[in-house]
């Protein structure tokens, strides 16, 4: 534009080329644009642009369809000598329909959860948020559940060695009760009870369980202690104990 004899060629009806063709649009080059000292070009040039627009097929994923707006905001998106920042790209009405997630950007910009989050976690979350909802509804009474249901399981690691140990004890209180035969029993049970492995806030009932063991040991060795195992069957309560010395 400044080499003389070449100009530009103004559109006086540049408007109206703008209104009646919708891929047309009706621009303005401002004076001085070019070269501000040698003001050029010296008058505003009213001009007409072809509207460039970005067309997919219908099935590319929406999820794709904000990724590819935001990026053509972010590359085309700066003021340039035909016009302000931000007009390109924009939703304004053109040969081909807007896609509902472009039509979203323009109207309430990136989502939420993509101005704080990766683009992968917050499109997930953005479209699985029913999902989520029913998950959190089925988690909550699961919170309240799982929390008693662990402890069962582990008590029953040691509750479930009681049964021998009153077998044991009830077989010793027999007349014709033998200790020779029912201290190797004894002495399998204590093996497989030290097998096993419980949390630190649970150890006292461990411990309890080796301790009645051991009762029931100084019993069949003949020591002076009375054992009285009440009620131990499998799931139930630990027996209560009780010795006189």
């Amino acid at each position: 534009l400044q080499t003389p004899g070449i100009g530009l060629l103004e559109f006086p009806q540049a408007d109206a080329y703008g209104r009646r063709f919708e891929f047309l649009t009706s621009v303005t080059m401002p004076r001085g644009t070019v070269d501000l000292a040698q003001d050029v070009p010296s008058t505003n040039v009213p001009l007409v642009a072809a509207t460039a627009s970005m067309v997919t097929t219908d099935r590319l994923h929406p999820a794709l369809v904000q990724l590819f707006v935001q990026a053509a905001q972010r590359i085309h998106g700066e003021s340039s000598w035909f016009g302000p920042g931000g007009e390109f790209p924009n939703g304004k009405p053109g040969e081909f329909p807007l896609a509902k997630e472009a039509a979203r950007y323009y109207r309430d910009g990136p989502p939420v959860l993509q101005r704080y989050l990766p683009f992968w976690l917050a499109n997930l979350i953005d479209r699985m948020w029913v999902v989520l909802a029913s998950i959190i509804v089925i988690l909550i009474p699961l919170s309240r559940i799982v929390p008693p249901l662990y402890a069962f399981r582990i008590r029953s690691r040691v509750f479930r060695w009681y049964r021998q140990l009153r077998e044991i004890e009830e077989a010793s209180n027999k007349p014709d009760a033998k200790p020779a035969e029912l201290l190797p029993r004894l002495d399998q049970l204590e093996h497989r009870v030290e097998q096993v492995s419980v949390p630190l806030s649970y150890a006292d009932q461990l411990y309890a369980l080796r301790s009645y063991i051991d009762l029931v040991r100084k019993r069949l060795q003949g020591d002076p202690v009375i054992l009285n195992v009440v009620g131990a069957s499998s799931g139930d309560k630990p027996p209560v104990l009780s010795q006189q010395v």
